[in-house]
């Protein structure tokens, strides 16, 4: 398939709001990724980073489905021996929401360096109140999925 592209600058990037108290974390996580890439674009290039800015709002409401506060286990090494650190899902959410939604986004995008740049393009907010009134962000309704792809379009 061939694309075209043109340069970056050119590109006209929207703000979109997302609010995390509306769906589940992966779901949340998966537009929010969507978005970020540039896939709900109709000139959508995978090796041109044309996707929009996405602030996620009220991510201390943030939350997961069925028991995975329990059985979810986030893990990291402090790099010596037996430094394995373990926290459950509940507990990582209690202490950084907005840490949790950022590494669900980044669990759903690929692993490159287009999209590492393009993770810069989120903000998570944890309270309802966000100061991008100036960019004129569209809000985009998680709690039915019918039309989302028109909302994100339009």
């Amino acid at each position: 398939m061939k694309y075209s592209t043109g340069p970056e600058k050119t590109l006209t990037r929207k703000w979109f709001v997302l609010d995390a108290a509306e769906a589940p974390i992966g779901r949340l996580a998966s537009v929010a990724a969507t978005i970020l890439m540039g896939k709900h674009l109709p000139t959508f290039t995978p090796s041109a980073g044309s996707g929009d800015y996405v602030a996620v709002i009220n991510s201390d409401k943030a939350y997961f489905t069925s028991n995975k506060n329990e059985k979810k286990i986030y893990y990291r090494h402090s790099g010596y021996i037996g430094g394995l650190k373990s926290r459950t899902a509940g507990e990582a959410l209690k202490r950084s929401a907005e840490d949790v939604i950022h590494e669900a986004v980044y669990g759903m995008m690929p692993k490159t360096y287009l999209s590492r740049k393009q993770l810069k393009h989120l903000n998570v907010i944890s309270g309802a109140e966000h100061k991008l009134d100036a960019w004129k962000p569209t809000k985009i309704s998680l709690k039915s999925n019918k039309g989302l792809q028109k909302k994100l379009v339009a």
